[in-house]
């Protein structure tokens, strides 16, 4: 652990652009504690997460803007409406050139009404497939070229569960 001297100042951290960073301003101010599992457990109902207030760029660091802004709660921010909103884990590589891998979570929204380019959990005669929805050429594409675009015929029974609005990834191996 970086000694708190060195690490934090009153607005923040001053070197977040690491998780370990990250969690180490959580459990400064105590939004986490650890368990003896080196398990973190929320303090608080408090939902809200801190986010940072500028983006966090993906090739050399920049320091001077890394102030954490304004709290963040994860759920208000993926679930827009929470009675009409369910998860599901992807499975496969058909929708990888849309972003989607294998063991994502995909946050669906079923108040959304599906159109035409929408990423989409449809049910085709039973069967439960995430595909983007052209309703021009009435069909699913799916987001890898090893895999045909699935025909929306008139005697399918298609049911549209609903728009895949966010995808969450995990980074690191889960144990």
């Amino acid at each position: 652990f970086f000694p708190p001297d060195r690490m934090f100042h009153h607005r923040g951290p001053r070197f977040p652009q690491t998780t370990y960073n990250f969690i180490e301003y959580c459990l400064f101010i105590q939004y986490f504690s650890m368990m003896k599992t080196s398990l973190l457990i929320p303090t608080t109902t408090d939902r809200r997460i801190p986010l940072f207030g500028s983006t966090v760029r993906t090739g050399f660091p920049s320091p001077a803007d890394d102030f954490v802004e304004r709290p963040l709660d994860i759920h208000d921010y993926l679930v827009k409406h929470p009675a009409a909103t369910f998860f599901a884990r992807a499975e496969g590589d058909s929708m990888t050139g849309f972003g989607i891998f294998s063991g994502d979570l995909l946050v669906v929204d079923r108040a959304l009404q599906p159109q035409h380019g929408d990423v989409v959990i449809a049910a085709i005669d039973g069967e439960l497939t995430c595909k983007v929805l052209d309703l021009n050429e009435r069909l699913l594409r799916a987001g890898n070229l090893r895999y045909p675009p699935i025909e929306l015929h008139d005697n399918a029974e298609l049911i549209i569960e609903g728009v895949v609005v966010h995808s969450v990834r995990h980074h690191r191996c889960l144990r």
